[in-house]
């Protein structure tokens, strides 16, 4: 039987019994696990994959950007799995909490990875600026100004198109305004603080994906989070947005596998990206 740990307003769920590595996924803001739907079937039998439904997730987006302390939400989450998870999966959003939750681990004292169990990471179309100079007033008015277009480019993924323009330019408004202020300055504080981060002290392998038509968290970014790591590597997915799970799910969940069975010594299966489709970042 499958197992589901409800931790209101955080809650993860077992989606395969396998013996291989324990992989959790972590959605991005105002999506849910539904996000990872198209990637489930096509990763291997023998992970035993888990979900999680977080508090910015599609249902509650109205009342996540008030709670204190989204840190220990995660953490929340990755002590739900029953002997850590081994590969954390995160997008969007969910990437940038995990890497602040680990960085305020790390400067406490704590090794975080070590803590959570934590062996390998997999960061799915991250936010990340390497300088605050980065950050100017015209980044502030594009995230601000234009952050329906992301709510917009949710929908669309997820609807395959199905909606009319002007529906789907009113979904997007909807969920941004659901979002609220408090919601964005939750998450672009987060994006803010990325050039502080210590990603020296993230020492576990990680895979960085980004999508090369992303307009939300640029490729760029991806490539440069990556090279701000010790130990990671790159792929940027041709043809995709933000949400290459949904957009490019073969090649997606492939790109993975092949990351995850290399990292973890796993017995490679069929279909697996080629390693050299991988790019060391330096």
């Amino acid at each position: 039987m499958t197992t589901h740990v409800d931790l209101r307003p955080v809650s993860v769920q077992q989606r395969t019994e396998g013996p291989g590595p324990r992989v959790l996924l972590l959605h991005g803001l105002a999506a849910n696990d539904s996000v990872w739907a198209r990637t489930l079937p096509l990763l291997p039998d023998d992970y035993q994959l888990w979900t999680a439904r977080l508090p910015w997730r599609t249902e509650t987006i109205a009342e996540w950007g008030e709670q204190p302390n989204l840190r220990g939400r995660l953490a929340k989450a990755l002590e739900a799995v029953p002997g850590g998870p081994t590969v954390v999966v995160a997008h969007s959003m969910a990437a940038n909490v995990l890497l602040d939750l680990l960085d305020q681990k790390n400067r406490g004292g704590v090794d975080a990875l070590r803590q959570f169990g934590i062996r390998a990471l997999v960061l799915v179309s991250p936010f990340y600026r390497r300088s605050a100079d980065e950050f100017d007033w015209n980044t502030i008015s594009y995230y601000l100004n234009d952050f329906h277009l992301i709510m917009e480019e949710g929908i669309r993924v997820h609807s395959d198109g199905r909606f009319p323009a002007d529906l789907q330019e009113a979904m997007g408004r909807r969920v941004r305004d659901r979002v609220g202020p408090y919601g964005w300055f939750r998450f672009f504080d987060l994006y803010l603080r990325t050039p502080t981060l210590q990603t020296g002290r993230i020492t576990v392998p990680t895979l960085v994906l980004g999508g090369e038509r992303d307009f939300a968290a640029r490729p760029d970014e991806s490539l440069a989070l990556a090279g701000a790591l010790p130990d990671a590597v790159s792929r940027v997915l041709p043809g995709c947005g933000h949400f290459p799970m949904i957009e490019a799910a073969e090649e997606f969940a492939a790109t993975v596998r092949d990351f995850v069975n290399t990292t973890m010594g796993v017995t490679p299966q069929r279909g697996t990206a080629p390693l050299n489709a991988l790019e060391p970042q330096r």
